[in-house]
Formats: C-alpha cells, structure tokens, sequence
C-alpha cells in the first residue's frame, strides 16, 4: 500500500526521515551534473531534493501522482507543483532536460508506461534520475517508511527495464545503509553505517540511485495508445425530462408520490 502525501510529509519531519532525505542527498549529488538553463520536473514525492537543486535551474516543477495526493510547492512563493497522471504527464514533447522520480516508479501501475512519457517529455539527451527501494536491502522490508511499500527494484532489474524503455544508464549510487530504527542511540551511529557501507556492502544499501539518458537513435515502434483514465464528475446532473402539460416526465427509477 503507498504512503499518502500526509504520511510523506510526517515521515520526512521525523529524526529518520531527515536523515534519509540526507543520505539520499549524497547520493543524487553523487550523479547531478548541473545543467545551464535546466528545466527540472519531480515526479513522485520528490519536493525535499528540489528544493536543493532549483536554485541552478531555469524552472522547476513538482509533479505528484494522483493516487498518493498533492501539496501546494515551494511553500510561500507562487505555486508549481500539480496533481497528475504519472503516464499522461500535462507537458509538451521535448520540453524538459531532467526528471527526477522519488516514490514513484516503485508505484505506478505500468513502469513501462512511465518511462514511455518520461522519455516522450524528455529533450534529447536528457537525463532521468530514479531513486528506487533495494530489493535487497532491509529497508523495502519494513514498512514503517515509505520504501517499504510498493515493488522494490535491484540494479539489475532497473537496468533492464531502463534499457527495455529507450534509457541508456550512465551512473549509479545508492543511500541508506544505516537501519531504518527509530531508536536514538542508532541514529547516532547512522553516518559510520553509511561510509562503511558504501565502501564494503553497496549491494545491501535501502535504495538505488541510477542516472539514465534518453537514447534518441533508436527506432521506436508505433503503438496506439487509449487511456485507462475515465473523468467522472462528482455530481452528475439529470435532465429535467420532458415536459408533458403541467406535468414532469420522471426518470423511470423513481415513481411519482
């Protein structure tokens, strides 16, 4: 089950969301190379990484899937992050340079799909970060944070379905070799566990970090594509019917009194 905004938004106030979204830092620092003129989308919850990238672009965006909710970004300027859909992204082809993906691809309900829009909406030579849970690490195996909900990816299989999508990986880094315990005495010991495990274990960390381009010399094949998505108003209205004398034609569900 995936966390909801509310839940995201607890989870990185407490001690141990602040120490992952550092770690997590690290690692996107590990494969950011800055770009001139950037424009930048976050899809997922990736407001916390935003923040620190912006500052060197010349837009930035947060997009944030329906099913988990939105919140109004950055927090006291004009707005610009937007509910979505993570497979039918509201931009124009070709119209941004780097998509950052944080507790999305791990969620949507076709990875194919996403990378598909991902690489529809993405500049040529554009680049694609994804912050993914480790299969093998321990932290997609407790669900008291939000890595531990949804599919969980090895390098191998990010690799894989990367490449399957028409996305050559270029870099790699991964976080969060320290336990996801919300002891104190723990936490403490949360920077010696992430240098010794980013020298020693990197197979065990609690994410993976890849860095993938977009490949524009491959061919692609032609699909037709309709949307799963059905808009349903909230409130649909009935007709007033057909008037016969002073009369109303009633819906045929319901009898006169």
């Amino acid at each position: 089950m995936q966390m909801d905004i509310v839940d995201l938004r607890q989870f990185y106030a407490t001690p141990l969301g602040k120490l992952a979204q550092r770690s997590i830092q690290q690692a996107l620092q590990a494969v950011w190379r800055p770009m001139s003129n950037e424009r930048l989308v976050g899809l997922g919850y990736a407001t916390p990484w935003l923040d620190a990238f912006r500052s060197d672009t010349e837009r930035t965006l947060a997009f944030m899937p329906a099913r988990q909710g939105a919140v109004g970004w950055p927090y006291g300027e004009p707005g610009a992050s937007a509910l979505v859909f993570d497979e039918e992204l509201p931009l124009p082809d070709a119209s941004i340079d780097r998509m950052l993906m944080v507790h999305a691809l791990e969620h949507s309900e076709d990875a194919g799909e996403v990378l598909n829009d991902a690489w529809r909406v993405l500049a040529p030579g554009g680049k694609l970060v994804i912050v993914a849970p480790n299969r093998r690490g321990v932290w997609a195996r407790m669900e008291h944070t939000p890595f531990g909900s949804g599919k969980p990816y090895s390098g191998g299989q990010l690799s894989r379905l990367l490449r399957e999508n028409t996305f050559t990986p270029t870099a790699w880094a991964d976080a969060l070799h320290f336990p996801p315990s919300e002891s104190k005495f723990l936490r403490g010991f949360a920077p010696t566990f992430e240098r010794f495990g980013r020298r020693f274990a990197p197979v065990f960390a609690g994410v993976v970090v890849v860095e993938a381009t977009k490949q524009v010399y491959q061919g692609l094949p032609v699909r037709q594509r309709q949307s799963r998505r059905v808009f349903v108003p909230v409130l649909a209205p009935q007709g007033a019917g057909k008037v016969s004398g002073d009369r109303r034609a009633l819906p045929k569900s319901r009898k006169p009194i």
